[in-house]
Formats: C-alpha cells, sequence, structure tokens
C-alpha cells in the first residue's frame, strides 16, 4: 500500500488525511505539537463517518484504519510517496519545515505544500532537492471542494509535477496546474477580482451585502457550480466565444478601465451593514453540509 505522510495536523491536514486514506492510501499525522496528531486520528475517523453519511465515503471504517499518528518527523516520512505540508503561512517556518522534509524523506517523494499564498520559490530554492518540490493549494474544505492548483518554480521538475497530478487524480480531487509562479496563484486571483467589485459597489451604495450574495448564490454562482467562465460564455452567444467575445467585450472592456482600488478593503461599510451569524461553527456545518450534497450531487453526473 502506498503511504503518504502529512505534516502539520490542523483542519486542512485532517481533511488531507482523509482525502488520501479514502483514496486507498495509508497516511501518517505528524505535527510538532505534542497530542495533535494523535487527537487528529479520531477526528478523521469521525470525519469519514459524516463523508459516508453523504456519500461520499464508501468505506469509512477501512479509510480511518488507514491513518496513523507518528511520534517524530522521521518516522512519518520513511518510505513515502508524497508529503502534504501543511505548516504556518510563514515563509521563515516553511524554510525550516522543508529543510527537514528534503533531508528526510525517500529522494523519490513529492514534497507539496498546501500553501495557499506564498511561492514554492521563496522557500524550497536552496534546497539540493528543490526539483521535487511544489504547491499543491486546497481549497476549503479541501475534503469537500475537490479543486487543487499545482504550481512549481522554474527549478521543479515537469515530470514531478505530473507525478503529483496523477496522484490527486487517483484519490478523487481535481488538480490544476498553474503553467508559471504566480502571487495568489489562480482561485485567489479569480476571488480577489470578484471581491474587490463586491467591495466596491457595497461601500459606493449600489447594493446591500445581502442582496450582493444573492447575485453570486442565486445567479452567477448556480451556472458557476457546473460550468466555468469560458463555457459559460460560449453558451451566452450563437457563434460561441469569438461571436462572444464581438458582441460584448467593448463593455468589458469599459469595466476593466476602471478597477477597484486596493483601497476598497479598507472601508467597514460591508461589515457595518453585515447581520453575522448568531453561531459561526453551526453555519460552518451547515455549509459543510450543503457542500457535500452539491459534492455528491456533482457525482452522479
Amino acid at each position: 500500500m502506498k503511504t503518504v505522510a502529512i505534516v502539520g495536523s490542523g483542519l486542512i491536514g485532517r481533511a488531507w488525511a482523509m482525502i488520501f486514506s479514502r483514496g486507498g492510501y495509508a497516511v501518517r499525522l505528524y505535527d510538532p505539537v505534542a497530542g495533535v496528531a494523535s487527537d487528529a486520528v479520531g477526528l478523521c475517523a469521525e470525519g469519514l463517518r459524516d463523508l459516508a453519511k453523504a456519500g461520499l465515503c464508501d468505506d469509512p471504517a477501512g479509510s480511518a484504519a488507514r491513518i496513523s499518528a507518528a511520534d517524530t518527523l522521521e518516522d512519518a516520512l520513511a518510505g513515502v510517496v508524497l508529503v502534504q505540508e501543511n505548516g504556518p503561512e510563514r515563509v521563515d517556518v516553511k524554510r525550516t519545515i522543508y529543510a527537514d522534509l528534503d533531508r528526510l524523506a525517500p529522494p523519490d517523494a513529492v514534497l507539496a505544500s498546501s500553501s495557499s499564498a506564498i511561492r514554492i520559490s521563496l522557500f524550497a530554492g536552496d534546497l539540493p532537492g528543490r526539483a521535487r518540490c511544489l504547491i499543491a493549494h486546497p481549497v476549503n474544505p479541501p475534503h469537500l471542494i475537490p479543486v487543487v492548483e499545482l504550481c512549481g518554480a522554474e527549478f521543479t521538475d515537469s515530470a514531478v509535477v505530473a507525478r503529483a497530478r496523477a496522484i490527486y487524480e487517483e484519490i478523487g480531487q481535481v488538480p490544476i496546474t498553474v503553467l508559471k509562479e504566480i502571487e495568489g496563484f489562480i482561485l485567489n486571483r479569480l476571488q480577489g477580482a470578484l471581491l474587490a467589485e463586491a467591495f466596491r459597489l457595497v461601500h459606493e451604495g449600489y447594493v446591500t451585502p445581502e442582496d450582493l450574495d444573492k447575485t453570486v448564490k442565486d445567479g452567477l454562482g448556480l451556472r458557476w457550480s457546473f460550468m466555468g467562465p469560458f463555457e459559460t460564455i460560449e453558451l451566452n452567444a450563437p457563434g460561441g466565444i469569438p461571436d462572444y467575445c464581438a458582441r460584448f467585450t467593448g463593455f468589458y472592456k469599459s469595466l476593466a478601465a476602471g478597477p477597484p482600488a486596493p483601497s476598497v478593503y479598507d472601508t467597514p461599510r460591508v461589515a457595518e451593514q453585515w447581520a453575522p451569524a448568531a453561531d459561526l461553527p453551526a453555519k460552518m456545518r451547515w455549509r459543510d453540509g450543503k457542500l457535500a450534497a452539491l459534492r455528491a450531487h456533482k457525482q452522479k453526473d
């Protein structure tokens, strides 16, 4: 049985453990804080049972049995084919972690970071084994949202990216390849563009925060849950994408000429108008239930 190491056993690390174990891999959890990895084993078992109730795990008990906690980083890395690192979003911390991973992991193991913003070149560029290092950025919660952004640096071996992509596909995730390094990768850049415009529209008094959210979840989001933006515009003009561009890009060019300024994030108007959730953990559970049902529905296609 192939084995992976999950380094960092918090929320994202536990999600990765469930994903890999559900996909048939043996999983070793490690965390530098005493007791965190061992506690995570039980939390993963509970999460796998929840996935089974949603139709997203065929064998929760068998999957849970493939997850174990390692007492040392060296024990966690022995014989693994891939390491999924989930440490703090700090360059100095990741440099230290990756120096240890490169020294202790098998020489052919892929070293993948869950970093959501820090490029791999900023903390792995000086390592002897830098060619096997890349970003594998998941979307929270990873066990319910399958996309994984794979982003190497100029020093990353293309064969390593291809091998990582095959592994993530094997366990049921949806990897995409970022062809060259860029700040924020792909998903966060798309999300950031929409979020900045959303902040501006509310701040300048065009719409309430609640109605803006309805525009996405009951409008754009319904299409985007099964079609991307290019698929969407292909179907919005009789002649497909070339026809759409000919008809509508003049309007979009005028919008792009005046993008939101960075200062839109400095204004409190959204926070002033937004009615906060009375119980954030309960709302997170509600979100996860909705995502699980949507994921199960999409898998039937």
